[in-house]
């Protein structure tokens, strides 16, 4: 009997000592009055019971002396931060941070001035700050209520626990390594009717950086009084009625809440991502996300006022995992060379005083038109033509100065109707996208052998009396009209002249030579033949000529292109057995390879998308042509 109580006794002791060990961890944690962090070298920080968050000060990227009063991950190998107080303004080394006798979390500068503030009210009965392993870091009084707790005042993420409601937003920041505020916000709206008085409308969309006054909504969920991430890495919204549905689980498998970390980030690209990161990982292991909105940020933003994720005078277009891909259109480049989301700015703006007093280009002939097909910058031109034809459109914005692109949309769109929208810049809202924007975009670019400052030059785009005029054609066409290079004319030192036809011109006899060898002195050759037979006059020989001046690698892209568009892969495979035995598979590297060698690297696949096509996890669309640009004049 006595030994029964003994042992009892004993599960007893463990079970309280087990009981208090985690408390009396947590209230050495606590951070009393007075307690404080300075800017400095040596990295001092708040950090949870568990290690996984810390509180202090961060280097701003790139820079020695300024600092970021943060919140992070403190066990992984990026330390992701989650919350930051002054991104917009940077603390000078020796910057302090104290939790003062009022119960407020104040930041001072070294000269003693404030830099930011905790929200709460002062409180005399102030008892101490956390730092909890949820990520909040909290100020409690001495009857145990909170003061102040970060997840009140979250800048661009949510963590698990952590509950937005009506008067909360999140914003995202201006880039990856800049925490000031971006130009996205999360935010909840009243809907213009009512359903009750804790029904909203949950929504993402663009401000004015300056005032943060917003825009128009690129995404909204209806009836959500609260979204919530919950301990499972879950995104939920509670209805009016307290109803809560996941927002963010389909096709994700089940978890549990401690084998991974999580976060929900309104990134700085407006898109808004859920993240998971495995908490035991070997190598560089790195935030993967399982879950995203909007769809398609390019083709979403839909507003007469903002720049976009890809700022102003761009393009964009949707990359894995809602990421935008942002490229300048023609005659532009990037204001920020280190920021591809920065906007681009115009080369050229000379010529933009070269106006006539009705508003007319004085030299329309230094400019040309280039074109590219599927892009647009909706709901920003000052003048619709229409109908109207596709040349028309192009006059017409050559013709006037203050048209920087024009948008051409087909007849066969528009009910047999062509439509011309011309704009002027800054261009807002760009997007590309091959299946939902049924438009071609025809910029107008200086010549680059244009002089803007002397528009009384003859234009150099008229090509001189000695000069052939150059008929560029395909590879495969020039087979096609030799017949398989079968009827020869003659041999030269580097190569053989051919008969043909070519059927585009209007069934012309052409000779055509075919290089033997790639090298200077045979281009230099053939270059010199060009010019003579383009100088020589008879009744019976056609001024033109046929040139196919490429490098080796540009030859293959046009030629595979060529041979996919005109199905006719099995060329490109000739005397090759095992790969006649497999065309489908062949068809398949070959509009994989067409897709890697875009001329705009927008268009280019990821590595991690290849291996998808490859193996047939993802979809493969049919290619554009490699060279994207073409110009008319």
């Amino acid at each position: 009997m006595a030994s029964t109580i003994a042992l009892f006794h004993y599960h007893l002791l463990v079970f309280v000592i087990t009981l208090l060990v985690p408390a009396i961890a947590q209230v050495n944690t606590n951070i009393s009055v007075g307690s404080a962090l300075f800017a400095t070298d040596d990295n001092s920080t708040w950090t949870s019971p568990s290690g996984d968050f810390s509180f202090g000060f961060r280097r701003f990227p790139g820079q020695q002396d300024q600092f970021l009063l943060a919140i992070w991950f403190a066990k992984i190998p990026d330390e992701t931060i989650v919350w930051s107080a002054n991104g917009d303004y940077p603390a000078e080394r020796e910057s302090k941070v104290e939790l003062n006798t009022a119960g407020q979390l104040e930041l001072k500068a070294p000269g003693g001035w404030e830099l930011w503030r905790s929200s709460s009210n002062e409180n005399p009965q102030v008892s101490n700050g956390a730092m909890l392993d949820t990520g909040n870091f909290v100020i409690t009084s001495t009857n145990s209520s909170i003061l102040w707790n970060s997840f009140d005042e979250p800048t661009n993420t949510m963590l698990p626990t952590q509950v937005l409601g009506f008067g909360n937003s999140l914003f995202s920041s201006m880039s990856e390594e800049n925490y000031g505020v971006g130009k996205f916000q999360l935010r909840f709206n009243v809907p213009q009717q009512i359903i009750s008085n804790s029904s909203y409308i949950l929504i993402l969309n663009q401000i004015d950086v300056y005032t943060q006054n917003p825009y128009g909504a690129y995404y909204a969920k209806q009836d959500v009084s609260e979204l919530i991430l919950d301990k499972s890495g879950y995104l939920q919204v509670k209805n009016s009625l307290g109803a809560i549905s996941n927002l963010s689980s389909k096709g994700e498998v089940l978890r549990t809440e401690s084998d991974s970390y999580y976060r929900a980030t309104l990134d700085f690209d407006g898109v808004f991502r859920l993240y998971t990161h495995p908490k035991n990982f070997t190598g560089d292991q790195t935030w993967s996300a399982t879950w995203y909105a909007p769809e398609n940020i390019c083709l979403d933003i839909l507003d007469t006022f903002g720049s976009g994720p890809c700022g102003y005078n761009s393009i964009c277009s949707l990359r894995a995992y809602g990421k935008p891909e942002c490229q300048c259109t023609p005659g532009f480049s990037l204001l920020d060379v280190n920021n591809k989301y920065s906007g681009c700015k115009q080369d050229d703006v000379s010529y933009m005083h070269e106006c006539s007093e009705m508003g007319t280009v004085i030299s329309e002939d230094q400019f040309e038109i280039l074109e590219m097909e599927n892009a647009d910058w909706p709901l920003t031109a000052y003048e619709l033509l229409q109908p109207t034809t596709e040349f028309e459109c192009k006059k017409s914005c050559l013709h006037d100065c203050y048209c920087a692109v024009a948008i051409f949309q087909d007849p066969k769109y528009n009910n047999g109707t062509g439509r011309c929208w011309k704009k002027r810049l800054p261009l807002s809202n760009g997007r590309y996208n091959r299946n939902a924007v049924d438009r071609k975009a025809l910029f107008k670019i200086l010549k680059l052998n244009s002089s803007s400052q002397n528009p009384t030059n003859p234009d150099p785009g008229h090509r001189k009396q000695d000069q052939a005029i150059l008929i560029l054609a395909v590879l495969l066409d020039l087979e096609e009209a030799t017949s398989g290079f079968k009827e020869e004319l003659g041999r030269g030192s580097f190569g053989t002249v051919y008969k043909g036809v070519l059927v585009s011109s209007h069934s012309k006899y052409v000779a055509v030579k075919k290089l033997d060898k790639m090298i200077n002195e045979g281009e230099r050759e053939f270059k010199t033949e060009v010019t003579v037979i383009g100088q020589t006059h008879h009744r019976n020989l056609v001024r033109r000529c046929v040139e196919v001046e490429m490098e080796r690698a540009a030859i293959l892209i046009d030629w595979a292109y060529e041979c996919y568009s005109r199905e006719k892969v099995e060329r490109l495979v000739e005397n090759d057995e095992e790969a006649i035995s497999d065309m489908k598979w062949v068809k398949k590297l070959v509009m994989v390879a067409i897709w890697c060698v875009q001329d705009v690297p927008l268009l280019r696949p990821s590595m991690r998308e290849v291996t998808h096509m490859l193996e047939g996890i993802l979809e493969i669309s049919a290619p554009p042509c490699p060279f994207l640009y073409s110009s008319t004049t």
